[in-house]
């Protein structure tokens, strides 16, 4: 598709104000907690994670005499195919000549936020897609569609009961926000991940602290919004229901509708992490975007230097890499918050 001036318009009238309106973009939490890798390139677009399992204990001591028969290492393998992602935007050479505002500079930066919003959306996708799976409600609904209550505190507690009882070991360190492939410490916690909708409720727990109460100055997390005992929560508008996946019920919860009304809830999934619960991988760099962007110039095919684009292309993949150590908790939202 073409953007003509026809498309965007002239602002003919009042004072023009140089600095175009911030778009409201979406917060990117994954890229903080999952652990990144890279492939080099010319290499392969298979990215491969390998771990051997536990030993069994021993069942006793040794016979006098007595050799151990020995055990078998089990090795499981955990494979990721990197995905081609792109996009452009078109620019003409009237825009760019006679417009007021930057639109290549504005498209630049619009299509690297689409970028970043495509990249975390997919890591999402896949994290939601995991085995363990735990259900509000109690330990007796043990399907989404019985799903009829917002997130309790023994749900949270019963998920980390099972995760402590897996050795799934606490989160310690967070992917920087630089450039460079960095890690900054945090208290040991576990990370947990859920919609904006749900945060009123998480907020309601008994033992729920703000973040604006903590007693130290340490790295707060994006979108964090609190935690309860072990737990740290962060919220982003991404981490999208199932809509009325869930049980009819009388309550206030939310449904598709977004109004009150005895028919099935939404389900949403609260994603909580342990420690190399998720690895993600990229073509060479930290993230792998490149970004092209193209002025008008006079070439074959566009002799008069008519068309302009700015460009985005990325290759990417996700994978959870213990099943264990991320747990989906899913729950209905309270529709009064």
């Amino acid at each position: 598709m073409q953007n003509r001036v026809s498309d965007i318009g002239y602002r003919t009238t009042g004072y023009v104000i140089a600095k175009l309106l911030e778009r409201l973009q979406p917060l990117l939490l994954t890229e903080r907690v999952c652990t990144p890798f890279r492939i080099p390139k010319r290499k392969t677009k298979t990215a491969l994670w390998r771990r051997y399992e536990r030993l069994s204990r021993f069942t006793g001591p040794l016979p006098e005499y007595v050799s151990p028969s020995g055990q078998q290492l089990t090795a499981t393998d955990v494979t990721a195919e990197l995905e081609y992602y792109g996009s452009r935007v078109n620019v003409s050479d009237v825009i760019m000549d006679t417009h007021e505002d930057p639109v290549l500079d504005d498209a630049t930066d619009n299509i690297k936020d689409l970028a970043a919003e495509t990249i975390e959306v997919n890591r999402i996708a896949v994290m939601k897609a995991g085995s363990n799976v735990f259900y509000a409600g109690g330990a007796a609904v043990d399907t989404r569609v019985e799903v009829a209550s917002e997130i309790t505190l023994p749900d949270l507690k019963r998920v980390v009961r099972s995760m402590k009882g897996n050795r799934v070991k606490k989160i310690t360190d967070i992917v920087s926000a630089t450039a460079k492939v960095a890690t900054e410490p945090i208290a040991p916690a576990y990370i947990a991940l859920h919609h904006t909708d749900v945060s009123g409720d998480i907020a309601n727990l008994a033992g729920f602290t703000p973040i604006e109460k903590y007693s130290n100055d340490g790295v707060i997390l994006p979108g964090e919004i609190g935690k309860v005992e072990q737990v740290r929560f962060c919220e982003s508008d991404l981490f999208d229901p199932w809509e009325a996946a869930g049980a009819a019920n009388a309550s206030y919860t939310y449904l598709s509708s977004r109004a009150y009304s005895n028919s099935a809830c939404d389900v949403y999934p609260i994603l909580i992490l342990g420690k190399q619960a998720v690895g993600t991988v990229a073509l060479q760099g930290k993230n792998a975007i490149e970004i092209f962007v193209h002025n008008p110039v006079s070439e074959t095919g566009d002799e008069l230097a008519r068309k302009g684009y700015v460009a985005v292309k990325f290759l990417q993949a996700t994978a959870i890499l213990n099943q264990l150590c991320i747990a989906r908790l899913e729950v209905a939202c309270k529709y009064a918050q």
